[in-house]
């Protein structure tokens, strides 16, 4: 028996429909994300910035999100362990290199590294924006940012000031100092932070950028005499430190700001969902407070707005290395 023309049109078209839906197959077929446990790689050891800050959202992610979410620590490389580590991974999303003002210097103090921000990465979003407080040990003689300028301009380069390594924030933001203010003074990197510390309180060295987790109580004892904090408005967590605005020295502002890439070629709609979520759990109270303990405050964002960030800040790092002459060693 013939079948009747309209029944042979419903059949080609539902052939058709099949046919599209098969060929679309492949991108609908890709693994929800996340495929598996959602890794956030921080370039510095535990109890610095980007490691807490990860640890902050990756707790709030596994309690509203259900993901698995743990924080691996990649130190060493002036950031490229971590960066190189995520590179490694599948493009999937499951793996987020936690960036901050380091990540984007590294390009300027690495020698021929082998991969290039704005090429190797995408975007998600910036997390969290904080400022470092610049300190001085007791014995100095300034209380002031003015006076430890005149200070370090009458001793040229007798003075030293400490860091947790090359090309860190205390590394980087010191030789801004000098170079906005004309002062003199020696870099001292130490292999470990806690000896970056040690070192400002016994007097070895003169002064330091820090953030200010590890200061705030040596600060309040009068173990550490603090001068400015390097943003534009005081901060809650040391509300008698003058800025550097007030200081008399706004060019000297820097943001210490932790932020979230990922692999290129990670797919738009997990780009989205990590986008999304992270913002989501930025307006969490839980996260604001944990973030205000540290000093910081929660940023969000979309991933356009986090990339121009990135691209500004390796142009901004790139002169401040130039300048300075600053050599890896």
């Amino acid at each position: 028996m013939r079948s009747h023309p309209l029944f042979r049109a419903a059949s080609l078209f539902v052939t058709i429909l099949a046919m599209l839906a098969a060929l679309s197959l492949p991108t609908s077929a890709q693994p929800s994300f996340p495929s598996g446990t959602v890794r956030f790689v921080a370039p510095f050891s535990a109890s610095t910035p980007p490691d807490i800050v990860s640890r902050i959202i990756s707790k709030e992610l596994t309690e509203t999100e259900g993901w698995r979410v743990i924080v691996e620590n990649r130190p060493g490389g002036v950031t490229t362990i971590a960066a190189t580590d995520v590179l490694t991974q599948p493009a999937d999303g499951n793996s987020l290199y936690a960036m901050s003002v380091p990540s984007v210097a590294a390009p300027s103090l690495v020698p021929n590294i082998s991969f290039d921000l704005d090429r190797d990465f995408d975007p998600i979003i910036k997390a969290s924006v904080s400022y470092n407080v610049l300190v001085v040990n007791p014995s100095v003689p300034a209380n002031t940012v003015a006076e430890l300028v005149v200070l370090l301009k009458s001793q040229p380069d007798k003075l030293t000031f400490s860091s947790g390594g090359f090309g860190t924030p205390a590394h980087l933001i010191g030789e801004q100092f000098k170079l906005q203010t004309g002062a003199r003074a020696q870099h001292v990197p130490y292999a470990q932070f806690p000896q970056a510390i040690g070192d400002l309180l016994n007097g070895t060295n003169a002064f330091m950028f820090i953030t200010m987790l590890p200061v705030v109580d040596l600060i309040k004892t009068g173990k550490l005499r603090a001068l400015a904090v390097t943003g534009p408005k005081r901060v809650p967590i040391l509300p008698d430190v003058p800025t550097i605005v007030e200081a008399g020295y706004p060019s000297l502002v820097v943001e210490d700001w932790t932020g979230f890439a990922v692999k290129h070629g990670t797919p738009k709609d997990t780009v989205t969902r990590l986008n999304a979520a992270i913002n989501k759990a930025l307006q969490k109270p839980s996260v604001r407070e944990a973030m205000a303990k540290i000093g910081a405050e929660p940023a969000g964002g979309t991933p356009d707005q986090f990339g121009r960030l990135v691209g500004d800040q390796v142009a901004h790092w790139h002169k401040v290395v130039a300048d300075a002459g600053i050599k890896v060693q």
